[in-house]
């Protein structure tokens, strides 16, 4: 008889993994998962340990999607000396304390054009995900990246086709095809412009990467570019998205945060916690090793469930609950370890700028009860669609 993990689909996850999170959490912390060839850890002491012990569990994956599709390792799939490498090439416009200095100025003009589009011509409703917060957020790190020059529908197109491959664990011939393509569209525009840069660097995260303290090779950057692309890009505005959500559907949120904007940083932090945008960080035993009951085999790839992590009840009271009152402390949400996100200011940032621009510019914003908000993802989780009308 077949055991709990062992039923899972693609198609569950997809749909709703929070549920399932729970279930393993409580039932098989440690559990094989055949549909994703994944032994998924969702206790976050499990998660935090298998991702901060690279000696047992490194980064580089035989099978991973992400090295298949995006063209060799990454600044995700690398360890040690490689990884921190690939890290100092892309640090310092990502600093905290850099970030701050130039967040809002970077962000603000790009929002302003983006609620101006929202009430073109007296309109009065909007589709938000692919209409604000999608653009906000490739056009800002578009901005950073050297990437300027494209438009949010070019940048938006890119990190959808690449977060096809990069969640295709199970190996969809339709997923992978989808990536394929768009990561050749992304070559044949990078390339050049990497040419360029190597010769002539600029002040652009991409010169960076190719400059900072040696010289790199496209094809030494190129993979990273796309997780940053895909990652950085998508992250912010879908966390965005989900926050929104979570205050919109509570009376009770809604009212506070319009009473206390105070409390912004506070919405954007329990926001990532609740929907944690990413869900998973992936490594492989290097040897045999128990966690959570569960002996993992050596060479076995493994899912740290960082989504299933920020809502253990070990950590979090009521944690399927949106609430913006809840005692600040730390969550998984931008993974651990060496790994843990190099952006996460710059995505708190921007995130707390779109909405909070959003919010003060539609005050009477809500939800558009002719349609249904569906959240939709595992490794990539947020609204499918946000209508809103004001």
């Amino acid at each position: 008889m077949a055991t709990f993990a062992e039923s899972i689909t693609v198609e569950d996850l997809e749909r709703d993994p929070y549920p399932i999170y729970a279930r393993l959490r409580a039932e098989q912390p440690v559990a094989w998962v055949p549909a994703v060839g994944l032994w998924l850890v969702t206790r976050a002491d499990d998660v935090e340990f298998v991702t901060t012990h690279p000696e047992l569990f490194c980064a580089k994956v035989d099978a991973t999607p992400l090295d298949r599709s995006f063209g060799g390792p990454t600044i995700l799939t690398v360890d040690g000396e490689q990884h921190l490498d690939l890290r100092r090439s892309l640090d310092a416009a990502y600093k905290p304390r850099v970030v701050a200095s130039y967040i809002d100025d970077l962000v603000t003009p790009i929002a302003q054009a983006a609620l101006d589009a929202l009430r073109a011509d007296g309109r009065r409703s909007a589709e938000l995900m692919a209409a604000y917060f999608e653009p906000i957020s490739v056009l800002s790190l578009g901005a950073v990246l050297g990437l300027g020059h494209l438009s949010a529908a070019t940048l938006q197109d890119w990190f959808h086709g690449l977060a096809m491959g990069a969640i295709n664990f199970e190996g969809d011939p339709e997923k992978q095809r989808i990536n394929d393509e768009t990561a050749v569209r992304i070559d044949a525009e990078l390339r050049p412009l990497m040419e360029r840069l190597q010769r002539d660097p600029d002040g652009s995260t991409i010169a960076s990467m190719l400059t900072v303290e040696r010289m790199r090779t496209i094809e030494e950057v190129l993979p990273s570019l796309k997780v940053i692309i895909l990652g950085g890009m998508q992250e912010p505005g879908h966390g965005a998205g989900s926050c929104l959500y979570g205050l919109l559907a509570d009376e009770d949120q809604w009212r506070l945060i319009r009473d206390e904007p105070e409390r912004w940083d506070d919405a954007v932090h329990e926001g990532l916690r609740w929907v944690a945008p990413i869900g998973t960080q992936t490594r492989q035993a290097v040897t045999d090793v128990e966690v959570g009951g569960a002996v993992i085999p050596a060479g076995a790839p493994v899912g740290a469930v960082v989504a299933s992590a920020c809502r253990d009840e070990r950590e979090f009271d009521e944690p399927d609950r949106f609430d913006i009152r809840r005692p600040r402390k730390p969550n998984a949400a931008f993974g651990y370890g060496p790994h843990f996100c190099a952006g996460h200011a710059f995505a708190r940032g921007q995130e707390r700028i779109a909405l909070e621009m959003l919010v003060s510019a539609l005050p009477d914003i809500e939800l558009d009860p002719a349609h249904e908000v569906q959240f939709r993802g595992w490794e990539f989780r947020a609204p499918a669609s946000l209508h809103v009308r004001w």
